[in-house]
């Protein structure tokens, strides 16, 4: 073990808080305490706790949860950046969704968040040349979730996904830091290419409920997409685009749209 994670995990103020906020849990809903011990009080660490509860949703009778537990174990151990990225994926979907009030919540009860942990861990096993079981974990995470996205797709960190219903993310897709997106969002192809086909969604972008984004283009930084635009050009930096065809309608409007969430595209 790096250096690097044995020092995350002897501080880990996200791990503390989830069991905290899990300790007091069970006091007010006794009736869950099992979920809550299980899930949460019975491991030493996030990455075991996160392992724990992907291997549970994504189990089937085809694929034990044993054995998807002992893969993710050994994903988180092999690579503590995924750990890494779940705590700012955690603490992005805290930050921005205004119905979440506890650090748990998106680990027990939201699928946006265990959707993108469960594309992280797909992804790792693709880079591992492991194509079969990313597949099967992509498979799996679109049937449970219903969001599909390719495991060779490549998402940075701090990324939250709002209600993630129907969301679509292809293979050669790139997604930066620090974006949020809504539901029914698609990143996309324009037809039956073999090679780079998909969007590239810089950090800190905001995509609105039922975008699309089709084909190889770049969607500048710290820009926000409308709900329900069809983007097919290129996004300058700090713009606002909406429609279909998606046309610039204004800038920004702030420095983080990812952040600030503000969806009123008229200002």
């Amino acid at each position: 073990m790096s250096l690097e994670a044995t020092n995350l995990r002897a501080v880990d103020p996200v791990w503390e808080r989830i069991r905290e906020e899990c300790h007091q849990a069970t006091q007010d809903e006794p009736l869950m305490a099992g979920m809550f011990h299980i899930s949460v009080l019975h491991h030493d660490t996030f990455e075991s706790a996160l392992a724990y509860r992907v291997a549970l949703k994504l189990s089937s009778g085809e694929m034990p949860e044993q054995i998807l537990r002992e893969i993710a174990d050994e994903a988180y151990a092999a690579d503590p950046w995924l750990g890494q990225a779940a705590r700012a994926d955690l603490v992005a979907t805290v930050e921005r969704d205004p119905v979440c009030h506890r650090f748990v919540q998106p680990l027990l009860y939201f699928k946006g968040f265990q959707a993108v942990q469960a594309y992280r861990l797909a992804h790792w096993l693709w880079e591992q040349e492991r194509i079969d079981l990313a597949l099967y974990v992509q498979m799996r995470t679109s049937e449970v979730f219903g969001v599909d996205i390719h495991p060779a797709a490549k998402m940075g960190k701090g990324i939250m996904i709002d209600h993630a219903h129907s969301i679509v993310i292809g293979e050669t897709a790139t997604v930066g830091d620090n974006v949020s997106m809504l539901h029914s969002v698609t990143l996309g192809g324009t037809g039956k290419e073999d090679d780079d086909r998909h969007p590239k969604i810089g950090d800190g972008v905001m995509i609105g409920a039922g975008a699309k984004v089709l084909g190889a283009i770049r969607v500048g930084h710290c820009s926000r997409v409308a709900a329900g635009s069809v983007v097919l050009e290129e996004v300058p930096p700090m713009k606002t685009v909406a429609g279909v065809p998606a046309r610039i309608v204004g800038e920004a409007g702030c420095a983080q749209p990812s952040i600030m969430m503000d969806q009123l595209f008229g200002r």
